[in-house]
């Protein structure tokens, strides 16, 4: 009897050289809404009074067309703490951060001081560079010689969950 099937010494496509480009792949399930994207609707909810509204979608939204400019650059982190509540960052809000983006004065990043992370606004005023906080009961965070910093990336979204 001749043994059919099975793998072929030789046979497919050589490692790496996929569509992504990367050696293996997996399937991953995920709701189909992500795929087709959210329904975004053509009318806007008043934050004030009630007001009949349009009951059609004009679109679906795609999350990721929406928020992420650069895919491979980009990745999510949770942010921890308050000392950026003044900038609309909340304890266990969603951080969308781009690696891609330039870091410059004034933008908020993630930066790695000395190996432990953190979420601040970068400030660059001549050769002083200082991570600052967004709540006056924290103290900005002076960069000398003597620290080492990585920043991460920049933060370009922030998804604040509702109490």
């Amino acid at each position: 009897m001749t043994k059919r099937g099975g793998k072929r010494v030789g046979a497919g496509r050589p490692k790496g050289t996929g569509k992504y480009g990367f050696e293996t792949t997996q399937t991953v399930r995920m709701p189909v809404s992500l795929i087709q994207g959210i329904p975004l609707y053509g009318s806007k909810v008043p934050a004030g009074f009630p007001s009949p509204g349009d009951d059609y979608i004009e679109k679906y939204l795609d999350l990721n067309q929406q928020f992420i400019k650069h895919p491979a650059a980009t990745f999510l982190v949770i942010a921890s703490g308050d000392s950026m509540i003044g900038a609309g960052i909340h304890s266990g809000d969603l951080l969308i951060v781009d690696r891609s983006l330039n870091t410059k004065h004034g933008k908020i990043v993630i930066a790695a001081i000395d190996g432990e992370l953190t979420v601040k606004r970068l400030s660059k005023v001549g050769e002083r560079l200082q991570l600052l906080p967004a709540n006056p009961a924290y103290k900005p965070i002076d960069i000398t010689d003597t620290h080492e910093l990585v920043i991460w990336g920049v933060v370009t979204h922030v998804i604040h969950t509702p109490d």
